[in-house]
């Protein structure tokens, strides 16, 4: 039900709302993932060596599926909302994906997860707001970005994916400022979720593009945004 209604909402977007979303740089693109939760991707920078990190999972893998089947990669999962969790656990998951019970956020240890007000949905969030409820919270495990690529011994990254509900807009500093390097960047936006939203957006396209990334791909509804590091290009 969360996934229809998300489908059903997502199709009444005004694109001149989004006029600040436009793309920087023309590239090969292929879509990934089922409409709900997929992504656009360039395909000629993946294969099956390709390494690929996915924040947020919530009850849909189609992405990371989509990406297993057509490039064989190897594909790490991370999320820390016990419903997925425990969805998680009762999947036959493909060989190459690597699930881990832990969220991406500024520093390692614990923290509070609002819930869902809709207990039907799945996604929690670090940020309050209208989903989610400010009295039903659950204490969960998150990991910086930079212990996690430590943990598991990775120097670079071809795709980068996060659908972590607000929490994009104070990670992304931190995985840009990582010495590790990365071919693409996913990201789904969530500028509903704030007043400053648009500014949130206009920072963070800019922070990419001054870190190497131009945005080259924008699903239908504007929430998700792809970025290629132009150096990955010219290889």
């Amino acid at each position: 039900m969360e996934a229809v209604l998300n489908i059903i909402k997502r199709k009444l977007i005004n694109p001149l709302k989004y006029n600040h979303i436009k793309i920087g740089l023309r590239s090969k693109v292929k879509w990934y993932g089922n409409k709900y939760g997929g992504f656009y991707l360039n395909p000629d920078l993946l294969s099956d060596q390709s390494i690929i990190y996915s924040f947020g999972i919530g009850e849909d893998i189609s992405f990371d599926q989509s990406l297993i089947e057509n490039r064989q990669c190897k594909v790490y999962g991370f999320d820390p909302t016990p419903k997925s969790i425990a969805w998680c656990m009762n999947q036959d998951l493909p060989a190459n994906f690597h699930f881990y019970p832990f969220g991406i956020s500024n520093k390692s240890g614990k923290e509070m997860f609002h819930l869902p007000k809709n207990k039907d949905h799945v996604s929690g969030s670090l940020v309050l707001q209208d989903n989610v409820s400010d009295k039903d919270m659950v204490e969960v495990e998150m990991q910086s970005f930079s212990d996690i690529v430590k943990m598991l011994k990775h120097d670079r990254i071809d795709v980068l994916k996060m659908d972590i509900e607000g929490s994009e807009y104070n990670i992304i500093t931190d995985i840009l400022q990582s010495s590790v390097e990365i071919d693409q960047i996913a990201i789904e936006l969530h500028e509903r979720f704030f007043d400053d939203g648009k500014d949130k957006t206009i920072q963070l396209v800019n922070d990419m593009k001054h870190n190497g990334y131009d945005l080259f791909a924008i699903s239908d509804s504007y929430e998700e945004v792809s970025f290629v590091r132009r150096d990955a290009l010219k290889n």
